[in-house]
């Protein structure tokens, strides 16, 4: 049975956190909403000191951006974005049409279509998440999507260089300096100067998270996303640096970022604990880690790897580094995970930044029910249908009038009896089930 050596606070003190958060969106949004650019221009002021007639970057500061990175820095971003881009093609290139004729004279199919706006939230309050921008833009285009907008925080004072020259060479054709909930809300109802989009995507502190849950129905998401979550699952083979390192990693992302160890061997579990405490005696963002560590850090000791599979698929974790002696184990048996990093060779953070896969995933269980952002979210999957002779008409139509009045739809009954009168020759009384011809 599964023991905790460490614990994280408690649900309750968790909900509370966000209840309090939930009324604070609900009103900036209401507030958005009613008055559009002069809210949106007010709370850039209040929460971002942040303050400018129009948000929407020049070409000109656009370049100025690029300019103020190195050689290196760009030729960096390129091939991040290159190895997100080269993913993306090959899970589009796995998406099909299909039409298929599934009765004599039925043809069924479907289009797989790009939504036609989506607005990309890269956040960089804390840090310059750039990354975020070959995630979002970079797939959205591979999907085909034709007006891709970004919004960013400004970051100590002015547009981050970083994020600006990710948004732009991963091909947005619009890119705001704007953050928090006023990015999300300006982009999904519209104001004066911000046209509406018709789905958002990208990861976000709390409040952008919350935000988005409020508006999904108005505009569609990519997935309801908290605090970015890490679940280390290690056995003897490995050491306590390498599990301290991993878990640190992630927990510096904010201070309620949940950090657990999952683990067969008590002495890893101890000794991961103690190099963990030495880390953040250097670690230069350990005042966020710290916290993160303390009030959302967890230890859990399991007996095998059955159970080891049972706790992470319970626990359900974004990201889930696997370093133990049958990593393929975990591979076969998981269900519940944003994504899998097998192996002590590969980490988290190399998706997050670079290795092609995408990192924006689900968090707060919400694994059990979906993947993360992909090509396919930004395509919608629609259906057609075409009839091609009276027979098959007629055919179908027998038993459609039938079933509707099962169902008490007099009406949808007459849309299939009048085809049965044209295209079957049959005298159908109106509002009446068809009989079926022996």
């Amino acid at each position: 049975m599964a023991r905790w050596l460490k614990t994280s606070i408690s649900a309750s003190d968790k909900a509370d956190a966000d209840t309090k958060v939930r009324g604070i969106v609900e009103g900036l949004l209401a507030d958005i909403a009613a008055r559009g650019d002069a809210a949106v221009r007010e709370m850039s002021v209040r929460f971002d000191k942040w303050d400018r007639a129009d948000y929407r970057l020049t070409d000109a500061e656009i370049k100025s951006c690029l300019d103020q990175l190195t050689g290196q820095d760009l030729e960096d971003i390129r091939f991040a974005q290159a190895q997100v881009r080269n993913f993306a093609e090959h899970q589009k290139a796995a998406i099909r049409d299909i039409e298929v004729e599934t009765l004599p004279g039925v043809v069924l199919g479907h289009k797989n279509l790009p939504v036609n706006s989506v607005g990309c939230y890269v956040p960089g309050g804390k840090y310059p998440l750039l990354a975020s921008a070959h995630m979002s833009v970079v797939t959205a285009k591979v999907a085909g999507v034709p007006r891709i907008v970004t919004c960013a925080p400004p970051f100590e004072g002015k547009p981050a260089p970083a994020i600006v020259a990710a948004q732009h060479l991963a091909g947005a054709d619009v890119i705001y300096c704007l953050g928090g909930v006023q990015a999300v809300g300006a982009m999904a109802l519209g104001t004066e100067s911000i046209a509406a989009v018709d789905m958002l995507v990208g990861p976000g502190n709390a409040f952008v998270a919350e935000a988005k849950r409020q508006l999904y129905g108005r505009v569609g998401i990519d997935l309801f996303a908290g605090p970015t979550e890490t679940l280390v699952i290690a056995d003897e083979t490995v050491d306590a640096e390498i599990c301290a390192t991993d878990l640190l990693g992630q927990a510096e992302h904010g201070p309620t970022s949940p950090a657990i160890l999952l683990t067969t061997s008590e002495k890893l579990a101890r000794e991961t604990m103690a190099e963990v405490e030495r880390l953040l005696t250097i670690l230069p963002t350990a005042g966020v880690a710290r916290q993160s560590w303390a009030d959302y850090g967890e230890v859990i000791l399991c007996d095998s790897l059955e159970e080891m599979v049972a706790e992470a698929d319970r626990i359900a974790s974004e990201h889930v580094q696997v370093m133990t002696r049958d990593d393929e184990y975990f591979l076969k048996h998981m269900t519940n995970y944003g994504a899998l990093f097998l192996g002590p060779r590969t980490n988290v953070s190399y998706g997050d930044k670079v290795i092609g896969t995408n990192h924006t995933l689900p968090t707060q269980k919400a694994a059990r029910y979906t993947g993360g952002l992909w090509v396919g979210k930004f395509l919608k999957t629609v259906t057609y249908q075409r009839v091609l002779t009276d027979e098959a008409s007629a055919m179908i139509g027998e038993a459609c009038s039938r079933l509707c009045m099962l169902e008490g739809f007099a009406g949808h009954a007459e849309q299939a009896n009048i085809r049965v009168r044209r295209y079957g020759g049959r005298n159908i009384p109106y509002a009446t089930a068809a009989e079926k011809i022996r």
